[in-house]
């Protein structure tokens, strides 16, 4: 029998994979042996397309030190931050063999995080939320409300983003009752969105846009990104644009009913109505985004929403994912899956989601439903049915 190894998870999108991604994962590998990463689809938080396909973002990861990559299906990966942490984390936990959850954050205390975590998922907090009745933004009413139940100083980290996303890992945790421990791993590089002109580490936004300008990044982005970017752009499956959709989204966005808009995922308090208004009126996606945006609604809700939309993603999806899909894996990813102790079916090839049937094979179709329109986002768009015809990847490596 081999020695139990210890393993670290991590949940992320590497859109692109870029250096701080690569100091979280080696980082993983000074607190463990084995690395597991629950990687986004090919679709992302902000409601778009991912920049690389989902297959190309396996490959990269496993080359940075991933042992074993697992999809955080479409209805979680183009969520907000509670709905991709609560996927995210169910898939770890219900691997049955992951240690430590880490994760990248601004703030280096996890006693404060923590203590958020636990006060966001109180009644209390519920309770003080409900007396935030103005026109003000979520985070706004959420930060005020937390305030007066941990204090100003605490509460004003959740204007960090990667912070409020830690706290989200801790909150489903928490909701899960998992026993998996957590570590922080301090954000290295430029903050979220901003740019960073002449840094050595990008933020993936950043990143985004130059290399869709063309610009050299050698020496800013790992050489193994760059080297599958280049592959990719070469056979014109690279970059992803949501542009290339529009025209797409906005036939389906102008086809809908009220009623249509009411069945979306986060569609509440007559928000159906102002997305219908819109819809009829918008020429592009960018006014129907300024359309419906307000205080209340933000604009990567109302992106998320269009996605949505176009996706066919609904309401009455599974509140947890309803299956671990391995999209690669090392020769020690093997031994992980051998260690594990799945309290959810795995499924390796396209087969398996039809032995499952049931919710898990639904969706799993929309999945790859959703994966042939993403195709249509490329320079070169390829054939349908790349879900059912991509192989596992599997990467040898020294390390």
């Amino acid at each position: 029998m081999q020695e139990k190894i210890k393993i670290s998870g991590v949940i992320c999108e590497l859109n692109p994979l870029h250096s701080g991604h690569a100091a979280l994962f080696s980082h993983a590998k000074t607190i463990s042996q084995g690395l597991v990463c629950v990687l986004s689809g090919n679709y992302v938080q902000r409601g778009e397309p991912a920049i690389l396909d989902k297959w190309a973002r396996t490959r990269l990861a496993l080359l940075s030190g991933a042992d074993l990559v697992l999809e955080l299906p479409l209805p979680w990966a183009c969520a907000g931050a509670e709905g991709f942490a609560l996927g995210g984390v169910a898939l770890l936990d219900s691997l049955g063999c992951v240690d430590t959850l880490l994760f990248g954050s601004e703030e280096e205390d996890l006693r404060s995080l923590k203590a958020l975590a636990k006060t966001l998922d109180s009644p209390e907090f519920s309770r003080e939320l409900e007396k935030e009745t103005g026109g003000d933004t979520f985070a706004l009413r959420r930060e005020r409300a937390v305030a007066r139940l941990v204090g100003t100083e605490t509460a004003a980290l959740l204007r960090k983003p990667n912070v409020i996303l830690g706290v989200e890992y801790l909150k489903a945790m928490l909701r899960l009752g998992s026993s998996m421990d957590a570590a922080l791993f301090p954000r290295l590089g430029a903050g979220h969105d901003i740019p960073d002109e002449e840094g050595p580490i990008l933020s993936a936004s950043h990143a985004r846009d130059l290399l869709r300008q063309g610009v050299d990044l050698s020496g800013r982005l790992p050489e193994d990104t760059l080297r599958i970017w280049r592959e990719l752009s070469e056979k014109g499956l690279c970059p992803a644009s949501l542009s290339r959709l529009e025209t797409g989204v906005l036939c389906r966005l102008r086809s809908m009913e009220p009623e249509d808009f009411a069945r979306l995922p986060d569609v509440s308090e007559g928000l159906e109505n102002r997305l219908y208004k819109a819809a009829r009126q918008a020429g592009s996606l960018e006014e129907f985004y300024t359309l419906v945006k307000s205080k209340r609604y933000s604009h990567a809700r109302i992106r998320r929403l269009a996605m949505a939309a176009f996706l066919g993603l609904t309401q009455d999806l599974p509140a947890l994912p309803p299956y671990l899909r391995v999209l690669g894996m090392t020769p020690l990813g093997e031994r992980i899956l051998r260690q594990a102790k799945p309290s959810l079916p795995i499924a390796v090839r396209p087969g398996d989601f039809q032995r499952l049937g049931g919710e898990a094979q639904q969706l799993f179709t929309l999945e790859a439903k959703a994966d042939d329109l993403y195709a249509l986002a490329l320079p070169s768009p390829p054939p349908c049915g790349r879900d059912y015809t991509e192989k596992l990847i599997k990467i040898s490596r020294d390390t």
